[in-house]
């Protein structure tokens, strides 16, 4: 729900009061479950007058980490915040870690208290004294690096031996001891670390002293490690308010958690549940990462589900993709299962939920259904009789009731807060063929009751999936805790959104079938199929996805160029040099005798060995080539380092040539050719160096190539926040070049195969390409603007 500007304005002036820079407080107004949190935070600590800024900073901290299984201890900890017993970030974060454990159990305070180091003060002469400590063990190092040590390292020896001291005295007595043991900062201190030229070095010997990086996190080393066990699972999962004033804590009973374990052996199992409904996209990469990649780290294991519980939609296509993309991005599941394959016992489990009282059978139309919710109205068939909508369900089973003429709804409460408890439906009536069922059923499970029960049939430990599932936590564990099955741990991150595109399927549906874009697998898309055919590989999509963490910033766009970042780093690596020309001038070489042809050598790889034959390829030399169109000018200019009238230029892996006369056109303007004298012996030294395609033979044609030049498809690094989305649609996000001319040994490329073209970026060739001509497909330009902004 959308704030009215009065009603911003309000909450602005209350979270100021906290003493928030007004910049975060408006950034905390535009996520309406942060501003709910915190308006929340503010009412029960009694602080809507104000408070100090320092006790406004914890409070923040509070609405935003604070465990959701222990909302019921909220208020204790929030009068140690606003009474100044836990005044540190690290005391907080000890309170938080402390009630993830207790959940909303009883608890003493004598625990509590030791467990936040309340009371504790440690005395500035104590932190002084461990400050000096570790700089005599450390002192070697901080002498060898100087201002380029890494303090946070040092800071945090302070923390390990002083958890509770005060990090802002610590850090003075650091930077203090800094300057008394280096005295004041030279230039050097401030130099950046430049590689220096020549043979690239072993890689044992590339790392000194001075380059070595910060220590990471152990959460940068490994992002599984705030993963729970799952020995662990016992505690409160979730707390369901009702609005009668009762409360459901839902969590496992040491006998549920014990026969859960033994199927197990206590392994970690999770799943990767796409819907088979459209082609995966590059948020599904992080999904996979964390599905797969937890179970992989802990040594369990991880199910493919087919999340496959509408008809309508699926289609065997995308089960298809599906397996191939998770293969592709290098996962093997444990199983591949479907949501379908358990039909038959979720029918028996809604079954026993009638008997229960948990569930009945509605008549209401979509329509009435909407306008109840809206208005917390009980439906009128909700107190019908168990026996009634137990008759009436076997009748929506056997065919005997029309589509959309009957539900099967939960009986939630419908007068919660939480809209996802307003009898959500579990069963509809749709007489369409299922794609891996058959025709066997004609009532199909919705997600929100199918989901966690197939989860708890699969035993899954690590039930992860987006944030914007976090308010179906209750619905979730209610079924199950009502039904006694097994409940899983659920955890919610944040979806990946990246600039520049669009990620909805129902936007993307709209871009490939009014022919904005070339199908599913366009290399402008973000969906995984569009990423590979561009040449985008598995690893750099990983390690991506990787850098980003498993974050829950909820609303934070990744900027594309960090994608691009990754990809760079991966084909610098494994993408061979070769030269083509987009645009060709024809440079006549007018003192190389016509017809004579030399084979020069030309580097695959940047520190090729010349006693490796095969880091090198054959380039034929004649006395036509061809240069890039923008090489060449008519004027020349002292930052220019290209070719132009009298001036020289290198070209790559052969010689000099200096252009001696130009040929132009009847317009008197247009560069028809141009005429060189290349220098046999390399006496000159140009600073510009060019990348060429020669004539292979006399009269005849370099290799001819298609090339796809591909930029963003939005203008707009946010379209969703346009007006109408489809106006920040980049025209000119593909160029195609058809007659771009290459080195010969391209020929025998294949659809796959990548090469760096030198000067213009990396490259892939596209499945377009035929016996007569190769496509090739620009991946990314060599430019890199994001790591110079710091990685």
């Amino acid at each position: 729900m959308v704030k009215d500007d009065d009603d911003s304005e309000k909450t602005l002036e209350l979270f100021l009061k906290l003493g928030l820079d007004e910049r975060t407080a408006r950034n905390t107004i535009a996520n309406n479950k942060v501003t709910a949190n915190l308006t929340a935070v503010i009412h029960e600590a009694e602080v809507t007058e104000g408070c100090d800024r320092l006790i406004g900073n914890l409070l923040y901290t509070v609405a935003t980490k604070y465990p959701a299984n222990a909302l019921v201890h909220r208020p204790t900890l929030l009068n140690y915040v606003v009474t100044s017993k836990i005044k540190t970030p690290a005391q907080l974060e000890a309170a938080f870690s402390f009630f993830t454990t207790v959940g909303s159990d009883n608890f003493k305070l004598n625990e509590f208290e030791e467990a936040c180091g309340v009371g504790i003060e440690v005395p500035v002469e104590e932190i002084e004294s461990t400050v000096n400590e570790i700089f005599e063990e450390n002192k070697a190092m901080i002498l060898e690096l100087r201002y380029r040590t890494n303090v946070g390292e040092l800071l945090g020896g302070v923390r390990k031996r002083h958890p509770w001291a005060d990090s802002k005295i610590a850090k003075q007595l650091v930077d203090a001891k800094m300057f008394e043991l280096l005295g004041e900062r030279t230039a050097a201190d401030d130099e950046k670390q430049t590689k220096k030229k020549g043979k690239p070095a072993k890689v044992e010997d590339k790392v000194t002293a001075n380059d070595a990086p910060p220590q990471p996190s152990e959460e940068e080393l490994n992002p599984f490690s705030i993963f729970p066990s799952p020995a662990d699972n016992i505690k409160v999962h979730t707390e369901v308010f009702f609005s009668n004033g009762s409360v459901m804590r839902c969590c496992n009973t040491r006998e549920m958690l014990e026969k859960h374990l033994k199927v197990t052996g206590g392994k970690v199992f999770t799943r990767f549940p796409p819907e088979p409904n459209g082609y995966l996209h590059i948020g599904h990469a992080k999904a996979m990462f964390i599905d797969f990649g937890l179970a992989k780290e802990r040594g369990g294991y991880c199910y493919l589900r087919y999340d496959d519980t509408n008809p309508e939609a699926e289609k065997q296509e995308y089960i298809d993709h599906i397996k191939e993309i998770v293969e592709w991005m290098g996962w093997k599941p444990f199983k591949i299962t479907y949501t379908s394959d358990y039909f038959q016992e979720l029918y028996e489990l809604a079954v026993e939920l009638i008997q229960r009282g948990h569930a009945y059978v509605d008549h209401q139309t979509p329509d009435e259904i909407k306008e109840y919710r809206e208005e917390k109205r009980n439906s009128p068939w909700r107190d019908r009789p168990i026996e009634e909508s137990l008759k009436l369900f076997d009748d929506m089973k056997r065919g005997l009731i029309e589509e959309g003429k009957a539900t099967l709804r939960m009986k939630q409460d419908m007068q919660s807060d939480n809209y996802n408890m307003y009898d959500l439906i579990a069963y509809r009536i749709k007489f369409t063929p299922h794609p891996h069922a058959g025709d066997k059923w004609c009532i199909y499970p919705s997600y929100d009751y199918s989901h966690c029960i197939v989860d708890s049939l699969e035993n899954i430990t690590h039930s992860l999936c987006t944030l914007e599932f976090e308010t179906r936590r209750a619905s979730y564990y209610w079924l199950l805790h009502v039904l006694d099955l097994y409940q899983p741990y659920v955890w919610e991150y944040s979806r990946l959104n990246v600039t520049n595109t669009v990620m909805s399927k129902r936007k993307l549906n709209f871009l490939v079938t009014n022919k904005y874009i070339d199908g599913w697998d366009d290399p402008r898309l973000m969906t995984l199929a569009g990423l590979r055919r561009r040449g985008v590989t598995a690893a750099s999509i990983n390690a991506f996805v990787r850098g980003v963490g498993i974050t829950r910033s909820d609303g934070c766009i990744i900027h594309v160029d960090r994608l691009e970042y990754h990809i760079r780093e991966e084909l610098n690596k494994t993408a061979p040099r070769t030269m083509v020309v987009l645009h060709p001038l024809k440079v006549v070489i007018t003192n190389l005798e016509s017809g004579s042809v030399m084979n020069l050598d030309a580097k695959r790889w940047p520190d090729a060995q010349t006693d490796d034959a095969t880091a090198f390829y054959k380039v034929p030399f004649s006395n036509v080539v061809y240069i890039e169109r923008s090489d060449f000018r008519m004027k020349d200019s002292k930052d220019y380092y290209g070719l132009a009238p009298g001036k020289s230029a290198l070209l790559r892996y052969a010689f000099p040539i200096k252009c001696t006369d130009v040929i132009l056109a009847d317009d008197n303007e247009t560069v028809l050719e141009i005429h060189a004298e290349y220098d046999p012996f390399k006496k000159a030294k140009p600073k510009g160096v060019l990348h060429w395609v020669a004539e292979p033979s006399p009269g005849v044609d370099p290799l001819k190539v298609e090339v796809r030049l591909f930029e963003k498809l939005f203008i707009s690094e946010n379209p969703s926040e346009l007006e109408d989305w489809r106006k920040g649609l980049n025209p000119e996000s593909k160029v195609v070049i058809p007659a771009a001319y290459a080195v010969s040994s391209l020929r025998d490329a294949v659809v796959g195969d990548q090469f760096q073209f030198e000067r213009l970026g990396y490259f892939t060739v596209d499945k377009d390409s035929t016996p007569e001509k190769l496509v090739f497909n620009r991946t990314v330009t060599l430019k890199d603007s994001y790591s110079k902004g710091g990685k």
